[in-house]
């Protein structure tokens, strides 16, 4: 065990991050993963219920804002790699209280990359001799890309445009790594994914939202007309990208990761309710359910991602389709909601 490295990974309670460290304390023994979560309203320890009793898992309540405390963790656990997952997401919310997306989002990564700097790094481009391979891999988002039309896809090279405060201060966190990597040579990764949908995700979302309210018989809010289009990526698929580019990614570049599923607001709704009426059967459709509420302001139209960069150099591909993975979806929510969990398939 003496041989292993420590990596610190932030935001792990969350809805990625909790999906992540599962997946990678299996696939590799030779790390130890230090976790860092506030444990905000959206990070819930439960979702990391099935690491607890890993010697390699390690869990430290704390805010990645608070310097002292991640100066100490560096120290005291000889950090040797960064995946950074933490950061306030939810649009809505960004928009009530921008002040907390400014200070997790941007504050926190700039505290962290600096922390990470100072202990791997002697000068500019000169790493102590053994944190030669140490990187710092920061978790984006393709809102930073602002909003498409009717056609077209953000690639690497899409110019930033973001219109939300929190895809705002998602874009300023992107700049920050992108500046430590050019003034101080660090190894530095960034990926943006598009929506992720699958299981632990925060019932706030849509995709919870909509299976939540119609198994309860409550109306199913979808905003403005219902043709708002996110390209949807399995929460899975997402894990596999990031050990792809945390592992193989080049130096200093982006990548982003996207499910290749466009699907509108609407196509959503009417696929998750279609799946329950088979399910669990009432006297009416689910789909009588929908109602469309006020839009959400600044609402970008259509985001979709072209994940050819991470296909062809690190040969990344989604293994889930949309409608194989929100038939899992549905079913793990079903057992979280305690009901019936029935096979789609029978």
């Amino acid at each position: 065990m003496h041989n292993n490295k420590n990596i610190l990974l932030t935001g792990t309670a969350g809805f990625i991050g909790s999906n992540f460290v599962p997946y990678f304390l299996e696939k590799y023994s030779e790390y130890n993963l230090i976790n860092l979560d506030l444990l905000t309203y959206a990070g819930d320890l439960k979702n990391l219920k099935e690491c607890e009793g890993n010697p390699r898992f390690k869990f430290i309540k704390g805010d990645i804002c608070n310097r002292e405390l991640v100066e100490f963790i560096f120290t005291e656990y000889d950090i040797q790699g960064v995946i950074h997952f933490a950061a306030e997401s939810h649009v809505d919310n960004s928009i009530k209280n921008p002040g907390v997306f400014v200070q997790t989002n941007v504050n926190g990564t700039f505290t962290l990359i600096d922390e990470a700097y100072k202990y791997w790094m002697n000068q500019p481009f000169k790493y102590k001799q053994e944190y030669q391979d140490c990187r710092f891999h920061h978790i984006s988002t393709d809102e930073v890309y602002g909003t498409l039309g009717d056609v077209g896809l953000f690639t690497e090279t899409t110019p930033y445009a973001p219109n939300s405060p929190y895809s705002a201060s998602k874009a300023s966190s992107d700049m920050i790594i992108r500046a430590y990597n050019e003034t101080y040579g660090m190894n530095t990764v960034i990926t943006n994914c598009s929506n992720n949908y699958g299981p632990k995700q925060h019932d706030e979302k849509l995709i919870p939202t909509i299976i939540r309210n119609a198994l309860k018989g409550n109306s199913i809010p979808i905003y403005g007309d219902g043709k708002n289009i996110r390209d949807w990526l399995y929460v899975l698929d997402h894990c596999k990208g990031i050990d792809l580019v945390y592992h193989k990614g080049k130096k200093g570049q982006t990548y982003n990761i996207g499910g290749r599923n466009e699907r509108t607001n609407l196509q959503i709704v009417n696929t998750i309710c279609t799946i329950l009426d088979k399910k669990i059967p009432k006297k009416t459709s689910y789909k009588e359910l929908i109602t469309f509420v006020e839009d959400r302001a600044g609402h970008d139209k259509r985001y979709a991602i072209d994940a050819t960069k991470l296909e062809n150099e690190l040969g990344w591909k989604a293994d889930e389709n949309f409608d194989s993975g929100i038939v899992k979806t549905i079913e793990w929510y079903l057992t979280k909601y305690s009901f019936e969990n029935i096979n789609v398939l029978e």
